[in-house]
């Protein structure tokens, strides 16, 4: 099995997750050390996810600002709409 760029990009969650099988892993790292778009991609990728990741800490606490009827009003408007 050879990976394509567009393979890769497929499994990338599955890879930083570690959900994929060993010859599917190394058929993964064996992309990787001959295609440095997708070393970057991937870099580009986690990244992006730690960046969410920090940008959600913290919302506990904004959360506790926002009044109850608020919320309220927002659920029932998803129930409404969904």
């Amino acid at each position: 099995m050879n990976l394509t760029c567009k393979d890769l990009i497929e499994f990338l969650m599955k890879y930083l997750d570690k959900e994929l099988s060993t010859a599917e892993r190394e058929e993964f790292e064996r992309h990787l050390a001959i295609c440095p778009s997708c070393v970057d991609y991937m870099d580009n990728y986690r990244r992006a996810v730690e960046l969410g990741q920090e940008a959600c800490e913290g919302d506990d606490a904004q959360a506790a600002d926002v009044p109850e009827e608020l919320i309220n009003a927002i659920l029932a408007a998803r129930k409404k709409s969904g």
